[in-house]
């Protein structure tokens, strides 16, 4: 049976840049699961109501409705012990739970800072202006005031990003010689931005950016193909 995964998608239907959602696709992949992503944007969640709640990623498998990316990727491990495991070995779930928080309150505000306004460029109409709204009452400011000073922004990225660039100088994936949720954590969020905006937060020459793309070009290429901004 194929799993249902409702998609964040923006202006176009393929256009599809949540990180927590890439979370999940890559972990459908990597554990070689058959899916149909279903493009959702925000104003949709009468869409998603048997999730009970309003946000993606929402999967549906065997009559069930999940939400929550951590939730979902501990869920595919124990309903299919068969495939590959993206929680393997012995402390893998708990050394992952760090870079989750880690990812959620560190690496996104450092991104958010680079491509928020581009985010917002992205979205089919009917979202922009609940995006906006939302997100200025969160933050308490403008999404433009949030993205200005981008220089200083792509310094402070840089400085923020040393301990997981140190790791990658020493070890090929987060999870060591092959990836494993912990990876696609991490790596949700930079395909967020990669498919948000056009602007480039990594320099070319670097660990992290080499590590990304290595995980671009697994399943297939299937992080690589996503549709991105023009340049």
């Amino acid at each position: 049976m194929t799993i249902t995964l409702y998609d964040l998608a923006g202006a176009q239907d393929d256009h599809r840049f949540s990180p927590y959602c890439w979370r999940i696709k890559m972990a459908l992949a990597h554990k070689g699961l058959a899916y149909e992503a279903l493009p959702w944007r925000f104003t949709e969640k009468e869409r998603i109501a048997a999730s009970g709640q309003g946000s993606v990623p929402v999967i549906e498998d065997a009559g069930r409705h999940l939400h929550d990316s951590w939730e979902i990727a501990a869920y595919l491990d124990e309903a299919y012990p068969e495939a590959p495991a993206l929680f393997p070995g012995e402390g893998a779930r708990s050394a992952s739970l760090f870079l989750k928080f880690w990812t959620e309150r560190v690496l996104h505000p450092l991104l958010m800072r680079l491509i928020l306004t581009d985010v917002h460029g992205g979205l089919h109409e009917k979202d922009k202006d609940y995006f906006r709204t939302s997100r200025e009452k969160m933050l308490k400011t403008s999404l433009e005031a949030v993205c200005e000073d981008r220089d200083t922004h792509l310094a402070n990225l840089g400085k923020g990003l040393a301990p997981l660039r140190a790791t990658l100088e020493a070890q090929a994936f987060l999870g060591g010689e092959a990836p494993t949720f912990a990876d696609y954590i991490v790596f949700g969020a930079f395909q967020w931005a990669r498919c948000s905006s056009s602007f480039e937060v990594l320099p070319s020459e670097d660990a992290v950016k080499a590590w990304r793309q290595r995980l671009l070009e697994m399943h297939g290429g299937l992080a690589a193909n996503a549709v991105r901004p023009a340049a």
